[in-house]
């Protein structure tokens, strides 16, 4: 008696790099039980992408452009439970994981891993396993988590571009008072001199 073949397990793609994308793809094809359904280059497009193809994983890039690979995989968690999300990235940082991890992503891998243990981690996650990389999951035991409150983390990403307090107030609707208050206290946490170095410092460690 044969058995009945099990259905591929079905992948969405999210990474905006064209060649890194294409590689991805083109690889896990050739996984006899994984298929590619999806590929998007934008975070704006990972939602509707998903509701669209309704992968089982899917594996996503956190800076992408528009909206965030971690924005994304906490609004999937709530529209789209079904969706096991993998988070594949360049930057192995502490603090992404732990967002990650707090958005609902079952999986944190960094990409210069071989494309065997990304095939084996896709597995893993649909089978209801958390998979993460264990020197970053060793590294963000030893950091701790993020000091920063959410809304002094909203008055960095807005002071980014060089903005000033001024434009930064207006944009998140504070006063010029306020925001030098979350700034000056983020500074503090940091232990960085001016908001440049914070914006900096809470770039490297994952925390905006």
């Amino acid at each position: 008696m044969n058995e009945t073949p099990r259905a591929a397990i079905r992948v969405l793609l999210a990474e905006d790099q064209g060649m890194m994308r294409g590689a991805l793809a083109l690889l896990l094809g050739l996984e006899e039980d994984i298929e590619v359904v999806a590929q998007v280059a934008t975070g704006d497009a990972i939602v509707a992408s998903v509701l669209r193809h309704r992968p089982d994983v899917a594996l996503l890039d956190i800076e992408l452009p528009g909206t965030s690979g971690l924005d994304a995989a906490e609004e999937l968690r709530s529209r789209v439970p079904g969706c096991r999300v993998l988070i594949l990235t360049t930057f192995g940082r502490p603090g992404y994981l732990r967002r990650a991890l707090e958005a609902g992503a079952a999986g944190f891998l960094v990409k210069d891993g071989p494309v065997e243990e990304l095939a084996a981690a896709i597995r893993r996650v649909l089978a209801g396993e958390t998979v993460v990389d264990p020197a970053l999951a060793a590294a963000a035991l030893s950091a701790g988590p993020n000091p920063l409150t959410p809304r002094e983390c909203e008055v960095l990403k807005a002071s980014v571009d060089g903005a000033t307090v001024a434009d930064v107030a207006g944009r998140l609707h504070l006063s010029e008072s306020t925001v030098r208050n979350y700034l000056s206290s983020a500074i503090g946490k940091t232990g960085t001199r001016n908001r440049a170095e914070a914006v900096r410092e809470a770039r490297q460690q994952g925390w905006l």
